[in-house]
């Protein structure tokens, strides 16, 4: 039990559905917000890397710094949340993102390479932390809900996140007029949206839904004059549950960051500009976000495991079609990265509402927090891996790879988790 739940007992409770509407709401805007700033990282890390080391054999590193950064953001946002509430959490981790937003363009202009991977590093805690706040927007949802409480939070993120990659090019006139390299330009407006949606969460994230969850969990005790709900036994019924949740998570991670990360590449390559890119990380990033309610609702009608179970069947088709587009076609690669970004969407709305079902309130934030580490090592590896391989192989190799690996999911789910039913 953590310090900040005697308060409980003492001040007044606040109506849980209307405070889950407030949070929502103040949720949904700095989704928007930070949406906007993780798109920068996606559009021309890779492209800042090549540029400055003169070659693609490390393109990869850059998602490889800022997802093993997230890892990092991950415990460190689960844990200040679990000690006390999730707003001094996430708003911690995005002033952490706006930092290392800052980083990547002094180091464009000194032309350092070492202060540009130290400064992605650090910019991975926005990452980090733009997924942490689905888990904030389930927590003090209804079980039957939870699916479409978390894809109400993620759908937020749909907006800035297809705003930002189309303003790749003009953020980096924009910075040319200031004397940065054009494309250190996007980390600008990164920068500013990861700054502006920690604001927003230290200002307006109240009542804290972590704490208010505890809270009435802690009043339902009392009235039923029974032990608290928020761990013991219910733990132990839970460990399968967060493993499943944690592997679909952890495999569409990998997956989709390791074709994600290439294209660009691959598209330069083939002569096309940060213009044609821009806009099919755009269609990507609105493929992992914007059909988050239809999946949300999708996951509490039909249940968990069949939406992961198309998971890992779209991503497959992702992969499929990314082998087969020619270079030069624009739109065949634009809709290889839709269906690996809607793969995405299905496996990390599924995968958060089997752990959000399963791990008990007591240990909650930390919990999510470790499952969002391994996610964060998952695309490390596939960032960093993608790189060599492509140099190694090719693009179609890479996204046929993927795609099949993704597959193993099907065999995996059909095993119920230990000690209980599929979810």
């Amino acid at each position: 039990m953590t310090r900040t739940e005697p308060a409980s007992t003492t001040a007044p409770i606040p109506d849980p559905a209307r405070a889950q509407r407030e949070v929502l709401r103040v949720l949904v805007a700095s989704q928007i917000l930070s949406g906007a700033g993780l798109a920068a990282g996606i559009t021309v890390g890779a492209l800042l890397a090549q540029d400055m080391l003169g070659g693609t054999h490390l393109a990869g590193l850059p998602s490889a710094l800022f997802t093993a950064g997230s890892a990092l953001a991950a415990v460190v946002v689960g844990r200040v949340s679990q000690a006390r509430g999730r707003r001094p959490g996430l708003a911690a981790g995005y002033l952490a993102g706006a930092l290392g937003s800052a980083g990547v363009i002094l180091a464009a202009v000194l032309d350092s390479p070492v202060l540009l991977f130290v400064s992605l590093f650090v910019y991975g805690a926005g990452t980090a932390t733009n997924l942490q706040a689905r888990y904030a927007g389930a927590d003090l949802a209804a079980p039957g809900r939870r699916g479409r409480a978390v894809s109400t939070v993620l759908v937020a993120t749909t907006l800035g996140g297809v705003v930002g990659p189309n303003l790749a090019a003009p953020t980096g006139t924009f910075a040319e007029t200031l004397g940065i390299p054009h494309l250190a330009g996007p980390f600008i407006l990164s920068g500013v949206a990861y700054a502006l949606a920690a604001l927003v969460l230290a200002l307006r994230l109240k009542p804290d839904p972590l704490l208010l969850a505890r809270a009435l969990a802690e009043r339902e005790a009392r009235a039923a004059d029974a032990p608290s709900a928020t761990g013991g036994a219910e733990a132990d019924r839970g460990r399968g549950g967060v493993a499943l949740g944690a592997l679909v998570m952890v495999l569409t991670q990998l997956v989709m960051v390791a074709i994600m990360t290439m294209t660009p590449v691959h598209m330069h390559d083939h002569g096309h500009g940060t213009g044609a890119s821009g806009l099919v990380i755009a269609l990507h990033v609105g493929a992992m976000y914007l059909p988050s309610p239809l999946t949300g609702w999708l996951v509490d009608r039909y249940g968990r495991t069949r939406i992961a179970a198309a998971s890992g069947v779209t991503l497959l088709a992702a992969g499929l079609v990314g082998a087969a587009a020619p270079g030069d076609s624009v739109a065949l690669l634009a809709l290889a990265l839709v269906l690996l970004g809607l793969g995405w969407n299905f496996g990390l709305v599924s995968g958060t509402a089997i752990i959000t079902d399963t791990v008990p309130l007591a240990t909650r934030a930390r919990t999510q927090g470790l499952v969002d580490v391994a996610i964060a090592i998952a695309g490390a590896t596939g960032g960093m891996a993608s790189g060599l391989m492509v140099a190694a192989t090719s693009y179609p190799a890479l996204a046929l790879t993927g795609g099949a690996l993704a597959l193993t999911l099907l065999p995996l789910l059909a095993v119920p988790p230990r000690g209980g039913r599929r979810p």
